[in-house]
């Protein structure tokens, strides 16, 4: 039968020389380690700006990045207010870059939106032909800056990309 001197020697064995000296250096290496991290917690916003975001998408009930894409889309629309054929160009080309980044950030891979496109199942959008068709559109646009744009066709293709972006669950 072992005595309890003799169990504390087992399970709490006496640390001395360069055991001791490893295991404060490992204690304190720990400590100041984890000290790092709370500090740049703190005093780098990350940590508020997360927390923050989680709060509002609580009391929201919608995602934080919601309120930019729609803030851009306001400003999308309000292209198409305007008289001048440059502004519809801009509408059109920031609803594909919209479009773009929306499919980026839900993990399609492509270099642009004609390649996330191929890589999206066909009934993942009700209208995917007419956005294949607005993204068509917006090449021209970008490669041919002599191609015109009525107001007509441009409130067709955003409406084309408003759809999109609603099938989506981007608004």
């Amino acid at each position: 039968m072992l005595t309890e001197a003799q169990i504390n020697d087992i399970f709490f064995p006496p640390i001395t020389g360069w055991l001791l000296f490893f295991k404060i250096f490992f204690i304190l290496d720990a400590v100041a380690i984890i000290a790092f991290i709370i500090y740049t917690w703190f005093v780098t916003p990350w940590l508020k700006r997360l927390i923050l975001w989680d709060i509002k998408e609580f009391f929201t009930f919608r995602p934080y990045i919601t309120r930019k894409i729609d803030k851009d889309w306001v400003k999308i629309l309000h292209r198409l207010d305007s008289d001048l054929e440059t502004e519809y160009k801009l509408a059109v080309i920031e609803a594909d870059l919209l479009l773009d980044d929306i499919l980026k950030r839900m993990g399609t891979e492509g270099k642009n939106l004609a390649e996330k496109l191929d890589k999206l199942k066909p009934d993942a959008l009700s209208n995917f032909l007419d956005v294949r068709a607005a993204d068509q559109l917006y090449q021209n646009l970008v490669y041919d800056p002599s191609y015109r744009l009525t107001l007509v066709e441009a409130k067709k293709i955003v409406a084309v990309f408003e759809k999109a972006l609603t099938d989506l669950e981007a608004f």
